[in-house]
């Protein structure tokens, strides 16, 4: 078993004095998950990822090749910023039937493991929000039991709070 801690806001929270401290909008608890569990989510959601960056890239290339790029414009643009490290796409990802499908199943597991109903009983219709390669990864870094992450995106993060009731 995994001791999986959460804590969240729903409002900014400013602290002037940490002996005092108290809000209504800060919330934190933990939950109990099999390991097993959330290792053959991690790999799920990894192959999602993946499978999201694909998209991404056949994407992109269908919407480039119409436009010339010279290898000039492409090595200035690398010049400009060589060391900051490229953002993760926010864009939503048109999902094929397959990562439709596989998005699908691996919500569904992760609604299971967080709002602790049956695997089948809580098998997802529609994904409940914007896939996103942030919206993935963040889950990814969720459910890696070495780290944890932070949930900024708003319909995820509002998505993730419902299963914590």
């Amino acid at each position: 078993q995994v001791l999986m801690l959460y804590a969240y806001n729903t409002e900014p929270v400013q602290i002037s004095n940490i002996k005092t401290f108290s809000s209504m909008s800060v919330f934190s608890g933990h939950l109990w998950i099999p390991l097993v569990r959330i290792i053959s989510l991690k790999k799920k959601l990894s192959n999602l990822k993946e499978q999201v960056e694909i998209l991404m890239q056949s994407s992109k290339s269908l919407s480039s090749a119409s436009e010339p790029t010279g290898f000039f414009e492409q090595s200035e643009a690398l010049k400009l910023c060589p060391s900051k490290k490229p953002k993760m796409s926010v864009a939503k990802v048109d999902l094929d039937e397959k990562t439709d499908e596989m998005a699908k199943r691996c919500l569904s597991e992760v609604k299971a493991l967080l709002s602790g109903v049956p695997a089948l009983s809580s098998s997802l219709t529609e994904i409940p929000f914007d896939i996103t390669l942030q919206s993935i990864a963040s889950l990814e870094d969720m459910f890696d039991p070495a780290n944890g992450c932070i949930i900024t995106e708003e319909n995820l993060f509002n998505w993730i709070i419902s299963l914590l009731h």
